[in-house]
């Protein structure tokens, strides 16, 4: 009913601005000044207002139910919500994962206006994350949430696989960043898999895929949060740190397993005895030579070969596909143009402004592509780094950069029931 309001008033509205320049109002010899007249339009802002709030109070129940109250009932009913409202009836454009290329393009170019709706919805589940964890991942976001009401079973992936996708989140943060600084393009949103299933139309190739992830979802934990999920990346480095983290339970651990295998996303880790015995001398200098020899290796790698294609990379600038139509067009005319080039030359572009504009692109380019590029190295070293380094634990450990909060765990240890029993 909404949309079917919006749209009837947009239509009203244009309907009479165009009316208005098809019949212009006379002009009057005696000085007479025509009022001035505004339109309604729906309040967009109002209902800003009411997705911020809704952001802060379902983060806050999450919070609630997960650190304090350790239940899992309370996620169910906010992933409903959310689902319901940020996805289908806000259509999934209230968006905190896009916000990431907003924020990116803020700080690298001071003629863009950031709308404050969106650095809040960047902002806030950002703060959450340093103070609760991944809250905003439990069920806040529709995403998240959608996977996690499908989700039926938990078959788990070799840890050398799982560490090897959730390094596909990082790289796609890292080309997200670079194509927004660059103004090529917002990849996030031009890209996401489940806004057609929220609106239910758009491109058939996405809404396919997006599909694709529920029906993985529904035999493993989220799989778009997991190894996709740009945002998520960024959130897992706050999390990792936050001041008041998930505990299962605050009685001893039992060491029982079952909650590593109720865990959706495989965020908690086994007891491990490691059998790699080394001197202390023996494995800190193993750890120096990682990162004086090796990880400076990969930066340097990640950040040569970024640079190196930078130029193929830039293509995706609508300014640099435009100057390579308009080259090709000057040195091989053509009968029939295309729209681009028809309106180029409609405008009177030249080919010495417009070359003027690629030089800058391409430099842009070289510059963030090897920035990019050192990122890219960075994450792949301290991935193969995570992989050869093994740490001893004696009892299962939740980790709290991939834990979601969703608490599917604390219905699933004993302790927790014991406790429920003694009262």
């Amino acid at each position: 009913m909404k949309k079917l309001l919006i749209a009837i008033i947009s239509l009203l509205f244009a309907v009479t601005v165009n009316a208005q320049n098809r019949f212009p109002k006379p002009d009057f010899e005696s000085g007479y000044q025509y009022p001035d007249i505004t339109y309604q339009v729906p309040h967009e802002t109002a209902w800003i207002t009411v997705d911020i709030i809704l952001l802060v109070l379902l983060m806050s129940i999450v919070a609630w139910a997960t650190l304090k109250k350790r239940t899992h009932k309370p996620v169910v009913a906010v992933s409903i919500i959310s689902v319901a409202y940020f996805g289908f009836f806000r259509s999934g454009c209230v968006c905190s994962i896009g916000s990431v290329q907003n924020i990116a393009l803020a700080l690298a170019d001071d003629t863009y206006i950031l709308p404050l709706s969106v650095l809040l919805f960047f902002i806030l589940p950002v703060l959450f994350a340093f103070l609760f964890g991944r809250v905003f991942c439990a069920g806040v976001c529709p995403m998240g949430a959608l996977q996690e009401l499908v989700n039926l079973k938990n078959y788990k992936l070799s840890k050398t696989v799982t560490a090897m996708l959730r390094m596909t989140p990082w790289i796609y943060l890292i080309f997200a960043i670079l194509y927004a600084v660059t103004r090529s393009s917002f990849i996030i949103c031009r890209f996401d898999p489940f806004i057609g299933i929220f609106r239910m139309g758009g491109d058939l190739g996405l809404i396919l895929f997006g599909a694709l992830l529920l029906v993985a979802a529904v035999f493993t934990g989220r799989p778009f949060c997991r190894f996709l999920c740009p945002y998520g990346a960024l959130l897992s480095l706050f999390a990792q740190v936050s001041i008041w983290k998930v505990q299962i339970t605050k009685r001893p651990c039992i060491n029982c397993e079952l909650c590593h295998n109720a865990c959706p996303v495989d965020a908690i880790k086994p007891p491990y005895d490691n059998k790699i015995k080394e001197t202390r001398i023996k494995g800190v200098k193993r750890i120096v030579n990682y990162f004086i020899v090796f990880l400076p290796l990969m930066i340097f790698a990640g950040a040569v070969l970024m640079r190196s294609i930078s130029s193929n990379l830039s293509r995706a600038n609508k300014d640099v596909r435009l100057y390579d139509m308009v080259v090709q067009h000057e040195s091989a005319p053509q009968d029939i143009l295309s729209l681009e080039l028809e309106a180029f030359y409609g405008q009177g572009g030249t080919i010495e402004a417009l070359a003027e504009i690629y030089n800058g692109i391409q430099k842009d380019f070289r510059l963030y592509s090897t920035f990019a590029g050192a990122l890219i190295g960075l994450v792949t070293g301290f991935t193969l780094i995570g992989l050869s380094v093994k740490r001893t634990r004696k009892q299962y450990e939740i980790d709290h950069a991939n834990c979601v909060a969703c608490g599917r765990c604390f219905e699933y240890c004993p302790q927790n029931s014991l406790k429920q029993n003694e009262l």
